[in-house]
């Protein structure tokens, strides 16, 4: 076996970043793993629901473009024959690993477990979402128990494929910040107190923006504060409007850098599943803000991974408590200039792509052989 891998990984978009942030690891891991020396092909549908809806923003032609200026080394390719075995027998030739990253459709994947016979290419797949706890027929449905192996984002994802759907062949890959594109920028100045930059997310922490966000910025209404998102309701907008927060809209991921930087905190708010039962796992927004150099402090969550050391973000319990450390980062500011930089040597150290990449190439090894 060669030392470089062909590999082709299918995704919902790696182009689109809009209500996606599957998008913003993918992109790093893929990049890293072409560094690495391997030949990675990406496929992604011509039509997908985040890159509709991105086409419908005002900057979604601009983010596009963004994404193909920031990452030529990317190779993508977008295709609608889900079904057509010779297209992808001719297309997937030559493949060592096939992954397939979860939002796909029953008959892609079961396809690809047609050629996975007829080619002999190892078959996984990359699970970033709660749905192997939330909606598991929806897995059930891809034939996952046929693939060589789960990649999964967190332990307990490990714990409930082995629980729930008897797979052996798992492996933990936790997202991590694409350091090519967030790393701090010194030195900018701050048009901002405290960022937040979060999509509504389907109702599943309504309560927790209320209570960490919204409230403690009423309680200090001197603080400049600004909102990132997408699918916000009229009446999310209305709150955000009435606590007096600047509401922003859809933000290109890779703009996010500079908006990081022309603040002087941000928040973590994470969905339920996260706070009360996908543990350990953070999403990608806290590796992207620790990696820019921000002082960061997250609603609960527990880190049962130990993923971070303690100093690297604040966690607090309660809104109260979210409105108290504010305002001692924002009257100290080297307090928060310190745990910046002890975040920011974690994710160097322990949470980039590259670290991943490396993960990645052993894991595809271990399969293959």
């Amino acid at each position: 076996m060669s030392n470089n891998l062909a590999i082709a990984y299918f995704t919902h978009s790696v182009r689109s970043d809009w209500n996606n942030g599957n998008a913003h690891f993918v992109r790093g891991l893929l990049r890293a793993m072409v560094r690495l020396g391997h030949a990675v092909c990406i496929y992604e549908p011509e039509q997908a629901w985040s890159i509709n809806n991105l086409q419908e923003e005002e900057a979604g032609a601009a983010s596009l473009d963004q994404f193909d200026d920031t990452y030529p080394d990317l190779t993508v390719r977008t295709y609608n024959k889900e079904s057509d075995l010779d297209y992808w027998r001719a297309a997937l030739a030559g493949s060592d690993v096939v992954i397939l990253h979860e939002w796909t459709t029953p008959e892609l994947a079961s396809t690809l477990l047609t050629l996975k016979h007829q080619l002999g290419f190892a078959l996984l797949f990359h699970d970033t979402h709660h749905r192997s706890l939330s909606a598991p027929a929806q897995l059930e449905s891809l034939g996952i128990r046929h693939f060589d192996g789960i990649i999964v984002f967190g332990s307990v994802l490990r714990g409930i494929y082995k629980d729930k759907f008897s797979m052996t062949r798992l492996w933990v890959l936790h997202e991590a910040a694409d350091t090519t594109v967030f790393t701090p920028t010194p030195n900018a100045p701050k048009q901002n107190d405290v960022v937040w930059i979060g999509n509504w997310g389907d109702d599943e922490r309504s309560a927790e923006i209320k209570e960490f966000l919204l409230t403690p910025v009423i309680a200090q209404p001197s603080l400049r504060v600004e909102v990132y998102g997408v699918r916000y309701p009229h009446g999310g907008i209305e709150a955000l409007e009435q606590a007096g927060v600047s509401y922003g809209g859809y933000l290109p991921n890779l703009q996010a850098p500079q908006i990081y930087a022309g603040s002087k905190l941000t928040v973590h708010i994470p969905r339920r599943y996260y706070a009360t039962t996908m543990l350990g796992i953070p999403t990608i927004r806290v590796f992207e803000a620790l990696a820019c150099g921000l002082p960061l402090i997250s609603a609960p969550w527990q880190d049962s991974e130990n993923l971070f050391r303690p100093g690297d973000l604040t966690f607090v319990e309660t809104g109260t408590k979210m409105r108290e450390a504010m305002e001692a980062f924002l009257r100290d500011p080297a307090r928060g200039e310190a745990q910046a930089q002890r975040g920011l040597e974690t994710i160097r150290s322990h949470h980039t792509c590259e670290h991943r990449a490396h993960e990645l190439t052993a894991i595809c090894r271990e399969v293959l052989a």
